[in-house]
């Protein structure tokens, strides 16, 4: 009977598109806000739940616990161990999820109509009273070492970390989330609980709800999760000062193949200009095989199997990157080609026949995001991070329409900085060297 169970809440989760999504704004009692899509069809509601600040709230000293703190929210609650949370969730046919970025602490939780109510118990407990017990904390410990452990030995992971810190110094940003093997060690329980407290708090909490529940029965489900949870969490931490610049960094790595991260500053997703960056970038690098970058880095030339850039609007930062891996005796030239690439894009900008196929493309493709319940709650959870308007769903493909090659034009020589990029290299690149630009 689990297994049907399942197997059908698989199924509910993938439900095809709808034409619209009926938002509501949903205030309990409790005075905790979510948004709600009804949608009685089906016996199945998808919840995500977000606190804003994540990973980028670890106590000084302390990187790596809020990463180590989520893994274990899982791993036993209130009288239940980590088997008996297990089996208890199983016998439910409901599903949790626990993430962690430096921007948000996310939870996902899927259950049936029939099963609300325990579920809701059930995850409660995850929130409020997680055991963090001994056994437990080492298991997990365990496995985040070997994370940062394999990451030492991984070009891509060692190109991200030299960016970052290159780009955002000693800001959370410049560290990894998951801590160094020094500071993980060194986490005791005292720091997880400190770590839960400074971040899963009522005064940052984020919440959508997609399914067959009311916003009555909703609001009453808010409160019974976050009552006992602190009002306040730990100050948000200060905006990033993003320093990145020009030139090269190669961090020799003994490998055939060398990996590049290439970036520079970025641009705010609330920024008026977002939606002609985004048309910008799609052409440029981020539109798969038919991006510029694509075709004349491997297309043309054959220097990588692949080669993409995109924007990272984050919370406190802003920044736009890319990346492309090639042989060591060609990774140069490929450097080159997509320094010439931006060049090209700052100070022509996009063809006509460019703008309308990225607006076709891009507008097309966003209904497909709406396709069950799962999806459009994390979007919409996601919108209300991010500040937008609760109509977004119904006028965002305006915008994108609205575009002008006259923005186009004027967002890619303010955006575009081919002269101000910066290349981490890890390999042992021929023709490639540290610099310093001015």
């Amino acid at each position: 009977m689990r297994l049907i169970t399942a197997a059908f809440l698989v199924l509910m989760a993938a439900l095809p598109a709808r034409a619209e999504v009926d938002i509501k704004s949903v205030t309990s009692a409790g005075g905790i806000t979510a948004w709600l899509v009804e949608d009685h069809s089906i016996p199945f509601v998808a919840l995500e739940i977000r606190f804003r600040g994540g990973a980028s709230l670890d106590a000084p000293g302390k990187r790596g616990a809020t990463n180590l703190m989520t893994a274990l929210l899982e791993e036993g609650a209130a009288d239940m161990d980590a088997r008996a949370f297990s089996r208890a969730s199983e016998a439910l046919a409901t599903s949790f999820g626990f993430d962690v970025s430096n921007d948000r602490l996310s939870v996902s939780a899927r259950f049936l109509t029939e099963n609300r109510d325990a579920s809701v118990a059930l995850l409660r407990d995850a929130l409020i009273a997680p055991r963090f017990d001994a056994e437990a904390i080492e298991r997990v410990r365990g496995q985040v070492l070997s994370v940062i452990q394999s990451d030492l030995k991984d070009p891509s992971e060692i190109a991200s970390a030299t960016f970052n810190r290159i780009a955002f110094g000693d800001h959370p940003y410049g560290s990894s989330l998951n801590g160094t093997q020094e500071s993980v060690a060194a986490l005791t329980r005292d720091d997880l609980i400190a770590a839960k407290d400074a971040v899963m708090a009522r005064d940052r909490i984020y919440v959508s709800a997609v399914g067959d529940i009311t916003p009555e029965d909703l609001g009453v489900l808010m409160d019974t999760l976050f009552a006992d949870l602190p009002q306040t969490g730990a100050p948000m931490p200060r905006r990033a000062d993003v320093d990145i610049p020009p030139g090269v960094t190669v961090v020799d790595f003994p490998t055939p193949q060398s990996v590049a991260l290439f970036g520079q500053q970025g641009i705010k997703q609330s920024d008026p200009d977002f939606f002609a960056a985004h048309i910008l970038n799609h052409v440029l690098g981020g539109g798969s095989f038919e991006s510029r970058l694509m075709s004349e880095v491997r297309e043309k030339r054959g220097l990588t199997y692949g080669v993409y850039s995109y924007l990272v609007p984050r919370d406190l930062a802003e920044v736009y990157l890319g990346q492309v891996s090639s042989a060591n005796d060609r990774i140069a030239q490929a450097v080159e080609v997509i320094r010439d690439e931006w060049q090209k894009a700052a100070q022509d900008g996009l063809t006509d026949q460019e703008l309308k196929d990225a607006k076709t493309y891009i507008t097309g493709a966003y209904p497909l995001r709406f396709d069950g319940n799962v999806p459009i709650a994390n979007i919409l959870v996601g919108m209300q991070m991010i500040g937008l308007p609760i109509d977004y769903i119904a006028t965002r493909n305006d915008k994108v329409e609205a575009v002008t090659q006259g923005d186009i034009k004027r967002v890619a020589g303010e955006l575009l900085d081919p002269e101000g990029l910066h290349f981490v290299v890890v390999g042992q690149p021929e023709g490639l060297e540290t610099t310093v630009g001015d």
